[in-house]
C-alpha cells in the first residue's frame, strides 16, 4: 500500500484510458480544485470515490486503494444482484455533495453581502 497519493500511476491510468483530471471531477461530481487536493494527498476519496475512480480507470477497486494512500478505504462489495441500488446509493452520495457545495457556496455569498 502506499504511503501517500500516487499521482504517477494515476496519471499514467488517466492517459492509457483517454480522460483527464477534469473527467475525474465530473464523475465523483467533484471540482477541479478539489480533484487536485486528492492528487496533491490533501483530500481523502471516500469508499464510493474509490468505486468510481476504479470504473473510470478501468482497474481494479483493490489496486485504487494501494495507489491512493493509507488512509483510502477499500468499498464494500454489495452482493450479486445489488448493483443497481448501489449505484443509486451513488448518485445520490454525488447529489447530496453537490448540494452541500451549493449551501456552502450560498452562506459565503450570504456572509459577504453582510459585510457590505
Amino acid at each position: 500500500m502506499a504511503l501517500f497519493f500516487d499521482q504517477q500511476w494515476f496519471d499514467e491510468r488517466l492517459k492509457a484510458t483517454g480522460r483527464t483530471r477534469d473527467d475525474v471531477a465530473a464523475a465523483l461530481g467533484l471540482s477541479r480544485g478539489e480533484v487536485d487536493e486528492i492528487w496533491k494527498d490533501q483530500r481523502e476519496v471516500t469508499p464510493s470515490q474509490v468505486t468510481m475512480l476504479a470504473r473510470l480507470l478501468e482497474a481494479p477497486a483493490a489496486e485504487v486503494v494501494n495507489r491512493a494512500g493509507v488512509a483510502t478505504p477499500m468499498p464494500l462489495q454489495p452482493p450479486a444482484g445489488d448493483a443497481a441500488m448501489t449505484s443509486r446509493f451513488d448518485e445520490i452520495e454525488n447529489r447530496l455533495t453537490r448540494i452541500e457545495r451549493a449551501i456552502a457556496d450560498l452562506q459565503s455569498l450570504i456572509l459577504a453581502t453582510r459585510g457590505n
